[in-house]
């Protein structure tokens, strides 16, 4: 951690029409993003076993511009999982364990008296850095919750008028137990709606659970694990850089339209109470053109959205109180939801 915050690499935003503003990308950069991909699916896998969604939900968000929550009980590894996309990328991590007294300037960081220059210098919170898990994000009040809404959609802090940039590429990883409810807080829904995924980890089936065994039922030091086992791939100016061509991955006008239509049935179902912004339309454009590229395709067809839909708009909803009653789950009337819509053809 240096004392002066890094420089900011600017993106090119994704286009909300049918013309890009990125250049639609080469066969051979296509087949870059793959070959990448796949490198990296495969070093995470050595040391990181199973959660295929959690992982291709992750990059996906990554190569996106986006940002993570993952639903889950403790003790599904996220924070090795953290470190070992660290590891293989070569990105900076950090982690912010969140809880009821943590204060915005924890997360931020806030101006230090310099005895010796007699002046105020900002100094860093662990918030500067590449790759963020903020472990129980919902163990905080709204206030410290509100630190995180700058930083996530603008990529900078501001303190005292003064902004201060983030580094690229920028990742949150934010994790919330849905066991207990006791010292929690809800997450407010502008907070929700700067995640673009929604990731529900489920316990591992019984072959990963043994396979984590063998692997982890050792008294190994991790950090010599993760430098003997992984093997850095990428780096994060290469990561910015397929960033920008995942962004001009072409998408069809009637594919527009299809993912308009998921969205704003959304807003219309009778099981919702809320529906999904125009905010969902757009990580589900930006979520379908980085998995079209994953994928070996510089077009986005509507198995792509689809694919996405659910970790997209799960947060985005909420159902109403008689389909709570009901036993209802949001999962469910989203997929029965987005069978109503009638799939283009490309």
């Amino acid at each position: 951690m240096t004392d002066s915050p890094a420089e900011y690499v600017p993106q090119p935003p994704a286009a909300p029409t049918g013309s890009s503003a990125a250049a639609r990308p080469t066969s051979a950069a296509v087949a870059r993003i793959k070959s990448l991909y796949d490198r990296i699916s495969d070093e995470i896998a050595k040391i990181y076993v199973g959660q295929d969604e959690l992982v291709l939900g992750t990059l996906v968000a990554l190569f996106s511009s986006g940002h993570v929550l993952i639903e889950s009980v403790p003790g599904l590894g996220k924070t090795l999982f953290v470190r070992a996309m660290g590891r293989v990328l070569g990105c900076q991590c950090g982690r912010i364990q969140f809880t009821a007294d943590l204060m915005p300037s924890d997360i931020t960081g806030a101006p230090i008296f310099d005895m010796k220059q007699q002046e105020f210098r900002f100094r860093p919170g662990p918030v500067f850095t590449q790759f963020l898990l903020a472990d129980e994000i919902n163990r905080s009040p709204a206030k410290t919750h509100a630190a995180l809404l700058e930083i996530m959609q603008e990529y900078r802090v501001t303190i005292e008028r003064t902004s201060h940039k983030l580094k690229r590429p920028f990742l949150v990883l934010a994790t919330q137990n849905p066991l207990e409810s006791e010292g929690t807080y809800n997450l407010p829904e502008a907070q929700l709606d700067r995640f673009m995924f929604k990731i529900v980890a489920d316990y591992p089936s019984a072959e990963e659970e043994i396979e984590i065994l063998k692997q982890h039922g050792k008294q190994a030091d991790l950090d010599s694990r993760l430098a003997t086992t992984l093997t850095t791939v990428t780096t994060p100016e290469e990561i910015v850089e397929i960033t920008a061509l995942c962004s001009g991955v072409h998408v069809e006008d009637r594919l527009f339209a299809y993912i308009n239509a998921l969205v704003r049935q959304t807003r219309q179902w009778p099981q919702f109470h809320i529906g999904g912004s125009p905010r969902a339309g757009i990580a589900l454009v930006q979520g379908a053109r980085t998995l079209a590229a994953f994928r070996g395709r510089d077009f986005a067809v509507p198995d792509d959205v689809v694919d996405i839909a659910l970790p997209a708009l799960r947060h985005r909803v909420v159902l109403t109180a008689e389909a709570e009653v009901e036993g209802q789950t949001t999962d469910d009337q989203l997929r029965e939801m987005i069978r109503t819509i009638e799939v283009p053809r490309l």
